[in-house]
């Protein structure tokens, strides 16, 4: 099948012409690419969080397939759903999805299932490919969805997802789609955010989830982000770094309600 846009015209422009001269002005073409393992990026309305996305996007070797963990704002189909064949289409073309790994990490899994009904309508991993194939046309992507539970069900995805990675024996890199605290006041916002912020550059899923629990930080992603942690840790990366961090505030001026955005690379 093929995943037809869901957002284009709301979050990012409809047309190609349009959409790539957006994408000419939030992604730096002149910085310095490292060979990273993850990523993490936000995936609101590119007006607001498109200038860390593409600051992220663009610090960083795009392999040829990305494994993508987005969340599931509405909670449609299976709690952990992945696409092993078919492409996603988006005004930029369509990016095919790599049936090999996706097929790999699927026989690997016994709680992720085979699902399309959780991606249809949802905006966090469509909002990043864009990114993707502005900056490597040829991309591939392996797109599966992390809905909230318990933080040994996120461990177990980690543990699975790499499993099922090494199998194949192929380069990728990973991401994670998130936003951080939605619609409190800036200052409320940074700090809550700066729980989370210091959490990621730990590496410390365990701690992420606590934080977000206990602070009661609406961030969307902290699911997949968690799920990625562990993925990261299983293959043995130890590093992790801040591109970026901004409010929805510093594009509107109003900081009476502000959502915060992050972009992370992993190393």
């Amino acid at each position: 099948m093929i995943r037809e846009p869901f957002v284009a015209g709301q979050f990012y422009p409809r047309t190609e012409d349009s959409l790539r001269k957006m994408l000419s002005k939030l992604i730096d073409a002149s910085s310095e690419k490292q060979e990273a393992k993850a990523i993490i990026m936000p995936h609101a309305g590119y007006e607001y969080s498109g200038h860390v996305a593409g600051a992220t996007a663009s610090r960083v070797e795009i392999k040829k397939t990305v494994i993508i963990l987005g969340t599931n704002h509405s909670g449609a189909g299976k709690r952990f759903g992945i696409m092993t064949k078919g492409s996603w289409s988006t005004p930029l073309g369509e990016i095919r999805i790599d049936a090999e790994i996706a097929g790999s990490i699927l026989k690997f899994s016994d709680l992720i299932e085979e699902d399309s009904l959780s991606h249809i309508s949802e905006h966090s991993i469509e909002v990043e490919l864009p990114f993707f194939q502005y900056l490597r046309p040829d991309v591939r992507i392996v797109p599966i969805s992390v809905s909230r539970g318990r933080i040994e069900e996120y461990q177990s995805l980690g543990k699975d997802i790499a499993e099922g990675y090494k199998k194949i024996g192929r380069a990728a890199l990973f991401a994670a789609s998130t936003d951080l605290t939605h619609h409190e006041p800036r200052e409320a916002a940074e700090k809550k955010d700066g729980l989370a912020i210091d959490a990621i550059l730990s590496l410390d899923e365990e701690r992420l989830y606590t934080v977000v629990e206990k602070n009661n930080i609406s961030m969307c992603g902290a699911a997949p982000t968690c799920a990625l942690i562990s993925i990261c840790k299983n293959l043995g990366v130890s590093r992790s770094e801040l591109v970026r961090y901004q409010t929805s505030g510093d594009v509107s001026g109003d900081y009476s309600s502000v959502v915060g955005y992050a972009g992370f690379v992993i190393t």
